[in-house]
């Protein structure tokens, strides 16, 4: 007779990009051995790949792509998840900085780090009185090529930022018309991003500065000095118990 099989509880959560339900289970202790080691390589890309592997086994809501889910959705599903597997608080250690040195440990609980949106952030961008460009977020996918993609590093940081650009692109559109990006090859979407001003450039630029993110705002004290000091943790390299 085989041994019986577990039960694994299921949990939901709001997706902050689209504001729909998604259902998960927290991961096991063998997807939780794949963490570790990627935690011991201290590789940010073996980890971004773990996570990315991880969250593929644990999302059970059908019609999820992990793969093209915005970088902050993938962050916040992870927090979750792990809060659900480990604990719902992480321990990390943080420098304080008034003397950028000293290092002090803080705990975290998961139900306060939440998807920063910022009041300045549009999708949207006026490229003059009859033109409009409409973005899209970057997936996990864009991230990882643009940071972490060995067989290019002949590119430059420009090159990089003009290629996330491109690969952001959604639509353009006036009254009349419109142009779906997806129907253009990388090359012609990278020579409409060229014929763009400096200052257009610079709104485009401005969509990914404002980008939803996961957010917290912590206080520590400086043991040596005294000194307290606000410090923000953002993203899933700052969370990443």
């Amino acid at each position: 007779m085989p041994l019986p099989t577990i039960a694994t509880p299921t949990y939901e959560l709001i997706l902050p990009s689209t504001g729909k339900k998604l259902k998960y289970r927290p991961f096991l202790v063998k997807e939780e051995k794949l963490l570790i080691l990627a935690l011991e390589s201290k590789d940010q890309f073996e980890i971004t790949n773990s996570v990315k592997d991880v969250l593929k086994e644990c999302v059970i809501t059908k019609g999820i792509e992990i793969d093209d889910l915005p970088t902050f959705d993938i962050e916040y599903i992870f927090l979750n998840i792990r809060a659900k597997s480990i604990g719902e608080d992480i321990n990390v250690i943080v420098k304080c900085p008034d003397d950028r040195k000293t290092e002090v440990p803080v705990t975290i609980f998961v139900d306060e780090i939440k998807v920063v949106k910022s009041k300045e952030h549009k999708k949207d961008i006026s490229l003059d009185k009859d033109m409009t460009l409409r973005m899209k977020y970057p997936s996990l996918n864009q991230f990882i090529e643009n940071n972490f993609d060995m067989d290019d590093r002949s590119k430059t940081t420009v090159d990089k930022t003009f290629q996330l650009v491109a690969d952001c692109m959604d639509t353009v559109f006036t009254k009349e018309d419109a142009w779906d990006s997806n129907d253009y090859s990388p090359e012609e979407r990278m020579q409409f991003i060229e014929q763009l001003s400096s200052k257009q450039f610079k709104e485009v630029e401005k969509f990914f500065a404002t980008m939803p993110k996961l957010s917290h705002t912590i206080e520590v004290t400086n043991p040596n000095t005294k000194k307290k000091s606000k410090i923000v943790l953002e993203g899933l390299a700052d969370f990443f118990g």
